[in-house]
């Protein structure tokens, strides 16, 4: 039987995304009040071996996916690129072939997506996309999850992204697509989002709407997300940082979304830049419940890919 992997929300769909965050929701309250170490009841991973390779560096994620595992019942294996032997030129698909006679799955954390990909051709074990350039699949799962148990529904709901288009974006885009809402997008001129992924979402039936007014992506939103302006491994790009100034989230923009709206960051931010301190550290943030829920987003994806769930 072919592996799972979790390349990209895609590989999943929506009705296995669904039972994802059902299964973290029921998990995380199943464990309220529990040492973060302990065992779930039913420890549905016991024995398995999670390997994690990281080639950037990483604090949710690493953390997360570590926890994620002990929690289900099994261990993991931390990597990174410079100290093992891809460091000194190892080629992917001898890694994927090792590592699959290693371990139960593969966590990767990098840059090209194409690398992941070259993994997973090779890998006779699930691979799942930590992060690349092009995605960040299992950060847009925890953010769905955190929505839903902020009360949202998915469905018909109206998400604000203000800044630049990363991968962070292309998941949330992705997952429109799939889940059945709406993004409004308001970015500089020159900055746009990969075409193919809004392609996808709008033959869904998702509207998603590209706009160079801020004002004009918020208004109305039920959530406003935001990401840094320059990402991990770029040089500070002071032009980029001048064209993002006015997207950045503040008070006044907040107020032109829903009374109830809530504003979302995967972390970590440079608050002052993407985001004010006020709207940051306000009433209507949830960044810190949306970190958490990285653990209970990454305990239900590892149990979708190994077949433990869906």
């Amino acid at each position: 039987m072919e592996p799972r992997h979790f390349l990209d929300l895609a590989d999943a769909g929506g009705e296995a995304l669904t039972a994802m965050i059902n299964d973290a929701r029921e998990r995380k309250v199943a464990r309220r009040g529990w040492p973060k170490g302990r065992v779930d009841g039913d420890a549905p991973l016991a024995g398995r071996v999670l390997a994690m390779i990281f080639a950037k560096n990483s604090t949710r994620t690493r953390v997360s996916f570590d926890l994620a595992i002990r929690q289900l019942g099994g261990s993991s294996i931390v990597l990174d690129a410079a100290s093992t032997q891809l460091g000194r030129g190892e080629s992917l698909a001898d890694t994927a072939r090792v590592l699959s006679r290693m371990a139960d799955a593969i966590m990767v954390r990098t840059d090209d997506h194409a690398k992941i990909e070259e993994m997973a051709r090779h890998a006779t074990v699930p691979v799942i996309n930590g992060l690349t350039d092009r995605s960040h699949p299992c950060q847009v799962v925890a953010d769905l999850l955190t929505l839903v148990e902020h009360g949202k529904g998915l469905r018909g709901l109206e998400l604000a992204w203000l800044g630049d288009c990363n991968n962070v974006l292309h998941s949330l885009i992705e997952a429109a697509g799939l889940m059945g809402y709406n993004v409004r997008i308001g970015t500089p001129h020159g900055y746009l989002p990969d075409t193919g992924l809004v392609d996808q979402a709008r033959t869904a039936g998702s509207q998603i709407v590209i706009v160079a007014d801020p004002r004009e992506a918020v208004e109305g939103a039920d959530a406003v997300a935001t990401d840094t302006w320059v990402s991990m491994g770029h040089s500070h790009a002071h032009n980029k940082l001048a064209a993002m100034a006015p997207f950045q989230v503040t008070e006044h923009l907040m107020r032109l979304a829903k009374p109830n709206a809530l504003f979302l960051h995967c972390l970590p931010a440079h608050v002052g830049e993407e985001v004010s301190e006020e709207v940051f550290e306000g009433p209507q943030s949830v960044v810190f419940d949306e970190a958490e829920n990285r653990i209970h987003a990454q305990k239900s994806i590892l149990l979708w890919s190994l077949g433990a769930l869906g």
